[in-house]
């Protein structure tokens, strides 16, 4: 892996995505918040519904390692249901560098975001019984009973993402937080002025598919953002900006 800017070198993904200091740049009432996504060259988030096909095994060490620097992972309800995510940190080895590294707990809290509460309750996340699940969700539907344990945070008439992460930095203690996606929870994030860092992987790939783009539904206006670093391993780049 090369680094591009700012300073041209050899790198590795260990040297560039751990010890950030995420927990440290917590805001009084809501986390520091990230958002790790993978593009093709025509701006596609998915390709045939997943996002998978689309990084590399780079790409994917990269989401493991920020996994490793956050208290909790969020995604949507989509995502969960394309994905089927199963225990956020399956390796014993990121567990035990969560913990003595960066002072976390071994498993990150897992966020769902969910209108209706339809998801995959036979997925691994559900039923491997580690760790801990939060649903923010504006239904006030049951949730079956799990091996994992699950929370709900009920919301009146539609989610209020603001409202949600402020109770996690309240009431959970969430000094940091990586959203993972899909791209209209990634735009809602962005709209609602709540993304402090983002960390985009440009894959050397056309997805010529009809597929989202990096952020859904976003109104506005453009939003300014500082290139702090760009990383390229065979012709995939790795990107980290931050909201100005």
């Amino acid at each position: 892996m090369r680094r591009l800017l700012p300073d041209p070198g050899e790198t590795t993904v260990a040297e560039q995505y751990s010890g950030l200091g995420l927990v440290e740049r917590a805001h009084e009432d809501r986390p520091h918040i990230v958002t790790n996504f993978a593009l093709t060259v025509d701006g596609r988030a998915t390709i045939e519904g997943r996002s998978g096909p689309i990084g590399s095994r780079t790409d994917m060490a990269i989401l493991h390692s920020l996994r490793c620097e956050v208290d909790a992972v969020m995604i949507g309800a989509g995502t969960m249901r394309k994905e089927r995510y199963g225990r956020i940190v399956p390796e014993p080895a990121a567990r035990g560098r969560r913990e003595r590294a960066n002072g976390l707990a071994p498993d990150p809290l897992a966020v769902i975001v969910s209108d209706n509460l339809d998801l995959p309750w036979d997925a691994g996340l559900f039923t491997v019984g580690y760790g801990r699940v939060l649903i923010v969700t504006s239904s006030e539907g049951s949730i079956p009973k799990t091996a994992t344990s699950v929370r709900v945070d009920r919301h009146e008439g539609k989610v209020d993402l603001g409202r949600a992460m402020e109770r996690l930095r309240r009431e959970r203690g969430v000094r940091a937080l990586l959203c993972e996606g899909g791209p209209h929870l990634h735009g809602q994030l962005v709209e609602d002025g709540l993304v402090d860092d983002l960390f985009v992987t440009r894959a050397p790939k056309l997805a010529v598919d009809p597929a989202p783009s990096l952020l859904e539904g976003v109104s506005g206006g453009p939003i300014d953002l500082d290139l702090v670093w760009l990383l390229e391993e065979d012709g995939e780049l790795y990107a980290r900006y931050a909201r100005r």
